[in-house]
């Protein structure tokens, strides 16, 4: 449709508004039609018992919808309106439970939103662990959990749990962390302490310093757990999203309190399954080394041979025994890889253990 940038009359808007309601009834009519053919690739899934959710699936819808975009509608809002399209559609093929560290609005609750949209069943868990359970013991479908943050870095009780753990990586989820001062106080004289996440409370140490120097902080689980705190007596504020300040009816005295711009997080979603390859993806997995010269270097020249990127190497304690410790791997590319499956044969022999923890499409910003 060519676009019309001179002034218009009252009666050719109301022309123009009359093609917009018939394009919107043409749109109610197509996502009708494609519900029904939702339908029917849940009953073959159902069938054929492939998973209802697919990852590579999903990658390939948003990349046709940065293909196909002509500027107009913005893509970040189209994207947005495929997930949710995403979300109903699933729940139409089967209504899936996704577990996540809770409680409401955390920033888990806000990853977990972004990924899988409004219309699916959210449990909120008190720790990592449960959201683990969950999954392994099939009370939920998938789970997201954090794993690290720019400024923080790694969250090393979701690397311990993969070490026992039956469950796969099948995503990972981006988004930035934006910190607010949330509190039923109208007025940042009268707050006397704040409560929140202890990795929230450091990144906003600076901002504090300046601001509320003689406030006394306390650390809790979570950052909706801090707002639930604030919401009963105000004295006290929270640091916490903004979604916490709608649910637990508080006031946000002040937005973006990060001392960094650039603070973003980085979550996992778990689930039971590998999914497909989808062409830009991500392998993940766990090892531990033979206690010998130069064990180190042997577990990552095969690597370097076969040209694989390594994006991410983190070491822990095993607590098997002192001095011990399990490397976590991030590379480019899928298991499916000719040259990872060949990688990964090549170090087995050099390795007292070598898990696969997951191979998945990479997050657009990774």
């Amino acid at each position: 449709m060519e676009r019309n940038d001179n002034p218009v009359s009252v009666e050719e808007l109301d022309k123009i508004r009359k093609k917009i309601s018939d394009i919107d009834l043409k749109i109610i009519e197509m996502l009708e039609d494609r519900a029904l053919l939702v339908k029917d690739v849940g009953k073959i899934k159902r069938n054929k018992n492939i998973p209802f959710y697919s990852p590579d699936r999903e990658t390939k819808i948003y990349e046709m919808i940065e293909k196909n975009a002509k500027g107009e509608f913005p893509v970040k809002s189209l994207k947005t309106i495929f997930r949710e399209i995403m979300s109903a559609s699933i729940r139409l093929e089967e209504p899936l439970v996704i577990s996540y560290l809770g409680p409401e609005a955390t920033f888990t609750h806000q990853a977990a939103i972004e990924r899988f949209g409004l219309s699916l069943h959210y449990t909120p868990e008190e720790s990592i662990e449960d959201v683990f359970m969950d999954v392994e013991q099939e009370r939920a479908d998938f789970g997201v959990v954090p794993i690290e943050n720019s400024i923080e870095g790694v969250v090393n009780y979701t690397l311990d749990m993969f070490v026992n753990s039956s469950v796969k990586i099948v995503s990972e989820i981006i988004i930035d962390i934006k910190h607010n001062l949330l509190s039923k106080s109208e007025r940042l004289e009268q707050i006397k302490t704040i409560y929140s996440h202890p990795n929230a409370l450091g990144q906003c140490k600076s901002w504090i310093k300046k601001h509320l120097p003689n406030v006394a902080l306390f650390e809790t689980t979570s950052t909706a757990k801090a707002a639930k705190i604030a919401e009963k007596d105000a004295t006290v504020a929270a640091i916490a999203s903004l979604a916490a300040s709608d649910i637990y009816a508080l006031n946000v005295l002040a937005r973006g309190i990060e001392d960094k711009s650039n603070n973003i997080t980085r979550f996992l979603v778990i689930g039971k399954e590998i999914p497909k390859k989808s062409g830009n993806d991500k392998t993940s997995f766990m090892f531990t080394i033979k206690d010998k010269v130069g064990a180190l270097y042997q577990i990552l020249e095969p690597f370097y041979k076969n040209s694989i990127n390594l994006t991410r190497i983190e070491s822990r304690p095993s607590k098997q025994k002192n001095w011990s410790y399990i490397f976590y791997v991030d590379i480019d590319g899928h298991l499916e890889d000719e040259k990872i499956q060949t990688s990964l044969k090549e170090i087995e022999k050099f390795t007292v253990l070598l898990k696969i923890l997951g191979s998945y499409p990479k997050n657009s910003r990774s």
